[in-house]
């Protein structure tokens, strides 16, 4: 059985420990646990490993954030796996930081990212793991936040919220959104 783990974030130096790149920092942080080595494809950073029987694809797509449609749409055909064999990891401003919820389905609420892939996958119909950053903004200043670096305390807190989030996309993998949700969900 194959499934698709998809971080979000933006590409290059300059978004690399921002809130905006919870995705990537978690799939980064995966791959290297189970010592899988990152290479550059199309659209995407692209990544595999076996866990219990399953295949595993990972992808860091390479288009920005506002533009993950075409690398999960191009990966998810490529490699033939079903809307509900892939999960979607993303940051969520209306989620406080550390929690973390899986969804089988929802709207986009705003993400340009979760709103690219709505338009190129078909629908809202894809499993998602919200992966709270807050929202410690003021008004108007969201972006700035969103692409911001994560604070000494939040770095410091980080590792064991990307541990988490890692048990949550296995036990995706492994025993089911349902029973995943249910055992994780804060």
């Amino acid at each position: 059985m194959n499934y698709l783990l998809v971080g979000l974030g933006n590409i290059g130096p300059e978004y690399e420990l921002t809130r905006h790149n919870i995705g990537f920092l978690t799939l980064d942080r995966l791959a290297d646990k189970e010592g899988a080595a990152w290479k550059s494809d199309r659209l995407a950073f692209k990544s595999e490993f076996r866990h219990k029987g399953r295949t595993i694809h990972l992808i860091k797509p390479t288009t920005y954030m506002n533009l993950s449609g075409k690398a999960v749409n191009y990966w998810m055909k490529i490699l033939t796996i079903p809307k509900e064999n892939i999960l979607v990891l993303v940051d969520d401003v209306a989620i406080p930081f550390e929690k973390l919820r899986m969804r089988p389905k929802g709207s986009a609420a705003g993400h340009n990212g979760l709103k690219n892939i709505e338009e190129l996958c078909g629908g809202q119909d894809y499993p998602r793991l919200r992966m709270g950053i807050g929202d410690n903004f003021p008004k108007g200043r969201q972006v700035d936040y969103v692409l911001g670096r994560f604070t000494q305390e939040e770095l410091d807190a980080l590792p064991s919220i990307l541990d988490k989030a890692i048990s949550m996309a296995l036990g995706f993998c492994t025993i089911g959104i349902d029973q995943t949700m249910t055992q994780f969900n804060d």
